[in-house]
């Protein structure tokens, strides 16, 4: 429940997308980022960092999209939460006596101290990877609009170019379209796959390194093992 509450606001993003178009989705996504937020706050009374982190990102990143009407800065956006977060884990190595992840999971599974640091760096790459990855696909529509704006001799509207354009321009348009709603799909359904992957592999790699939790015997069974 708690990584589709995470992946709420990007479900909205894509939702809103199909509907309206990247510029709606995106303030669909800002909005949703606050609401993510608050809804934290009024059932935990605190924030979870992260989601901070998501909220300001979007905020600006986001933000930068709608004034410039540029779709770049949205398309930044995965790539640099993905990127701080790797880098909240890494520095977690040094600041502090536990890592994220012992911190996160701690209370909940006891595991030795090796394997808490090998999970929380295996965090660092996949969060590093993701980055990359969202760069590579989103590498594709920013290919396709120079190709477009370099055959139509300077910018042209992207989400109306289909309606108005032809020939040789209306072919680059497609193409800049599907290389769009590729990076839409792939940040909703690409990135929750990969994600939850990643976790059930984490989720294998601790139960084989679990040690096993001593329950406290009753009192009167204590009592017997004195009188013996």
């Amino acid at each position: 429940m708690k990584l589709l509450f995470d992946f709420f606001p990007i479900l909205l993003f894509f939702l809103a997308y199909k509907f309206y178009g990247i510029y709606v989705a995106t303030g669909v996504a800002m909005g949703a980022s606050l609401l993510q937020v608050g809804v934290y706050w009024h059932k935990h009374r605190r924030f979870e960092k992260m989601h901070l982190v998501t909220l300001a990102l979007i905020m600006v990143l986001g933000g930068a999209t709608l004034l410039s009407e540029d779709k770049a800065f949205i398309m930044w956006k995965p790539t640099a939460v993905n990127w701080a977060f790797a880098l909240a884990f890494f520095g977690s190595h040094f600041i502090g006596n536990r890592t994220l992840v012992e911190r996160m999971m701690g209370h909940a599974i006891d595991v030795p101290k090796v394997v808490w640091k090998r999970l929380n760096f295996s965090w660092v790459v996949f969060f590093v990877l993701m980055g990359l990855a969202n760069l590579y696909v989103a590498g594709f529509y920013f290919e396709a609009e120079q190709a477009l704006f370099a055959a139509a001799g300077g910018p042209i509207d992207v989400d109306t170019c289909l309606t108005t354009q032809q020939g040789e321009l209306l072919e680059l348009c497609r193409v800049a379209h599907v290389a769009e709603e590729n990076w839409v799909s792939f940040k909703l359904f690409g990135m929750l796959g990969l994600t939850v992957v990643f976790i059930i592999g984490q989720a294998v790699y601790l139960a084989r390194h679990a040690r096993p939790v001593e329950a406290e015997k009753p009192a009167a069974e204590l009592e017997g093992e004195k009188e013996h």
